[in-house]
């Protein structure tokens, strides 16, 4: 399991910085012959994909290393500092953007071999989609932060390479200032995409909970065991791949030390079953149980 995940994740990052060279490759050449705002908007776009796709690869490599002395939860935060990094850059892209098309609002400049362009923007996204369909399977077989982080920019291609299309036809049609219009609506977007990417990251480094839901299913999976009483102090994390775990298991003060022990691994071994990347830690509270009442509101 633990193999096919690290795989899968490196064979993403491999996709991912293969596409985002091509791109930049044809990208670039179109923006030469055409001289257009748009095409160089989606330019600096895919150079940043590069950068981001170049972070994820070392990131990833480095948060797949296993847990030692110094790292005693192993090395998955990696990936959510690779996404804020990312979130720099891209931001960095779009201000970047946003000067060069107030510019050429002011200097407008007339555009050379549209149709050069229009076919470039047309491959970019065929290849665009491939990738996310792949990124797509990996996110849903290993929950990787920093593939989410990258397909969510690759997925912002798509838009603004449609955008450079739209430009490019009404630029070409007598409209010349859509071109550097286009490509300020390009630079605003991918700011608000540098926001998304950065805000998921800094939840993960915060050691925000896990999700309701995913809570509430650990809480299930916990008094599905006829020997719990309950439960109580749930706290989970998330650190990469990991899924960190820990709560106080509400058990029969009657219960022999080795019983006790014997419930919370059945109940570890249960939520281990549902989500295979936790690492779960239980605190064993010896209860009455006459009159014991479980307060559902305690367990979340």
């Amino acid at each position: 399991m633990l193999r096919d995940t690290a795989n899968l994740l490196k064979l993403a990052t491999y996709a991912s910085t293969a596409t985002a060279v091509l791109l930049i490759t044809v990208k670039g050449v179109a923006w030469f012959m055409t001289g257009s705002m748009s095409v160089m908007a989606s330019l600096v776009d895919s150079l940043m994909d590069a950068v981001a796709s170049l972070i994820n690869l070392l990131a990833v490599r480095y948060s797949l290393k296993s847990a030692d002395r110094d790292h005693q939860f192993g090395h998955g935060k990696a990936e959510s500092l690779a996404g804020l990094g990312q979130a720099c850059f891209i931001a960095g892209s779009a201000i970047f953007l946003l000067i060069h098309a107030v510019e050429r609002l002011y200097h407008p400049q007339p555009l050379q071999e549209v149709s050069v362009g229009l076919w470039v923007m047309v491959f970019a996204i065929c290849a665009t989609l491939l990738l996310l369909a792949f990124q797509g399977y990996v996110i849903k077989k290993t929950n990787s932060a920093a593939i989410r982080a990258d397909a969510l920019h690759y997925k912002t291609d798509l838009l603004t390479n449609s955008a450079t299309i739209a430009a490019l036809f009404f630029a070409a049609s007598g409209w010349p200032m859509l071109d550097p219009l286009g490509a300020l609506a390009i630079a605003c977007y991918i700011l608000y995409s540098a926001w998304q990417i950065g805000q998921e990251a800094m939840q993960v480094l915060m050691d925000h909970e896990l999700p309701e839901k995913t809570r509430q299913r650990i809480c299930d999976l916990v008094l599905a065991n006829a020997d719990v009483l309950g439960l109580h102090d749930l706290r989970t994390r998330q650190s990469g791949q990991t899924m960190l775990i820990q709560f106080h298991l509400d058990l029969d003060q009657t219960l022999p030390l080795a019983e006790a022990h014997r419930v919370a691994d059945e109940v570890e071994n249960a939520i281990i079953a549902a989500f295979p990347q936790a690492d779960v830690i239980i605190h064993q509270d010896p209860r009455n149980p006459a009159g014991y009442h479980n307060d559902p509101q305690e367990c979340l």
